[in-house]
């Protein structure tokens, strides 16, 4: 048994109201606050358990027209979210200076391949392909204040193009090999002739890469008014096309650098631990090799957050990147183990200022987790990609609503969420709870007895497990 609606949750009737005029009656805007509401408090965030759960609701269907079929649209609630979070967080957010947007993505994992969209995605975690969707997002980082900004849902290529349909139709008797090795060599056999297919050549011309969705969704933070300067994502993004949105736009950005990236040799000077300049053989040296010649005296203690860190910063040009600022850093004064490598283009910022900075990318990380773990995220059952768009929306809406929550005042002396979203979650089911036992109080003095209450509150739940 779970836990019986018997209201919205109380953060959800404190904000609902910055919505209500985005849905057509008081039905829709009803189950607006009920799913976010079951998002928040139920440990199954399916579509069908909230509406089990939902004591006012008379059909299981309601909930799923109001996803599927109802003239409600994700961009308008997405950005009247974000227009309303900029209201409110105003007195706690940090300077433009000081604010970041970071852009990552993750798998939403899938056991059918019914869902529209799905397929098998890289993981990086296990070095495996689990069938999913995989969609990029942004987050706005300043200060106390962080939340989700936008998703993108990333298709891959052979997906969005059908390539092995065409295969088939242009070389029959083919057979498509299953490793990345053989399809790449494939690919290069056959792509030039599926390409004089105009249905195919449509389809190939609305794939868009993780790069191109990163950069929509730097312009649609920016169509947002978010104030931030800075741009963070990791060494996957880090490319020249993103790069020069970065500097179109002004934005500062850092990143982790990938060790078999080349530097240019004539652009900085390196010198041994005698204090000789080092010299390098080509125009061109990897990071993995320079990292090698860097004396272990070059390297300077430095802590962030309570935490030391031994670094060694220079700049240098790297190819199709130009001139950027690095920092080697290692968690130990021996300098063992793995070590990481940032690149920024802010070539007058120090070590630790960089090294802190990054660390602002870290929310996108717990936003993943706790979207996840409390939310459901990942956990719908419909099979529409509309539908499972509209469920990402009020993913963002619950997760920004909880976030509210968590704010410091203004007047706090440290400017850090005061609780964590699932503390804030726990809070919620409690007050709900105390609501069903008021509920079930009132029916107990109108002369209800205890059988006929529980029978009642859980009437709908009884019914499904008896099915």
């Amino acid at each position: 048994m779970q836990l019986p609606l018997v209201a919205p949750a109380p953060i959800v009737s404190q904000h609902a109201e910055a919505f209500k005029d985005l849905f057509e009656n008081q039905k829709q805007y009803r189950h607006f606050q009920n799913y976010l509401t079951g998002l928040i408090v139920l440990p199954n965030k399916s579509m069908a358990n909230i509406s089990r759960c939902i004591l006012d609701s008379a059909d299981k269907t309601n909930l799923s027209r109001f996803m599927s079929e109802s003239p409600w649209f994700q961009e308008q609630v997405n950005h009247r979210r974000l227009t309303y979070l900029h209201q409110e967080t105003k007195l706690v957010r940090k300077l433009k200076s000081e604010s970041a947007l970071a852009i990552d993505d993750s798998l939403c994992e899938h056991v059918g391949s019914l869902f529209e969209y799905v397929d098998r995605h890289y993981d990086h975690a296990d070095d495996g392909y689990p069938i999913a969707h995989n969609p990029v997002t942004s987050h706005y980082v300043s200060g106390a204040v962080r939340f989700p900004v936008d998703l993108r849902l990333y298709r891959r290529y052979e997906e969005i193009t059908q390539w092995e349909k065409f295969v088939l139709k242009h070389f029959l008797g083919t057979t498509i090999p299953k490793k990345k090795k053989e399809r790449q060599k494939l690919h290069k056999q056959v792509d030039e002739t599926l390409l004089q297919d105009p249905e195919f050549l449509a389809l190939h011309q609305q794939f868009r890469t993780k790069i191109d969705l990163a950069i929509d969704l730097v312009r649609s933070a920016i169509r947002h008014r978010l104030r931030f300067d800075i741009l963070l994502f990791d060494g996957w993004y880090l490319s020249e096309a993103l790069v020069a949105e970065a500097a179109r736009r002004h934005k500062k950005w850092i990143s982790i650098l990938k060790k078999n990236r080349n530097l240019e040799t004539n652009s900085f000077q390196l010198k041994d631990a005698n204090g000789q300049p080092i010299k390098f053989e080509g125009e061109h040296v990897s990071v993995e090799e320079f990292v090698k010649q860097i004396p272990s005296n070059a390297f300077k203690m430095v802590v962030v957050n309570e935490k030391t860190y031994w670094t060694f910063s220079l700049t240098v040009r790297i190819p199709s990147l130009g001139k950027v600022r690095l920092v080697i850093s290692y968690e130990n004064a021996k300098l063992t183990n793995t070590y990481v490598v940032l690149v920024t283009n802010a070539l007058d910022w120090e070590a630790k200022r960089i090294i802190a900075t990054y660390l602002l990318r870290w929310p996108i990380e717990t936003f993943y987790q706790d979207g996840k773990e409390l939310l459901g995220l990942d956990e719908y059952l419909m099979r529409d990609a509309k539908a499972i768009g509209k469920h990402w929306c009020l993913v963002f809406v619950a997760y920004s609503l909880l976030h509210l929550d968590c704010l410091p005042s203004p007047l706090a002396k440290e400017q850090v969420p005061t609780k964590s979203i699932g503390e804030t979650c726990r809070q919620q089911a409690r007050a709900l709870i105390e609501l069903l036992v008021i509920q079930a109080h009132k029916m107990l003095q109108n002369g209800e007895n205890a059988k006929s209450v529980f029978d009642s509150l859980f009437a709908k739940q009884l019914a499904y497990a008896s099915a």
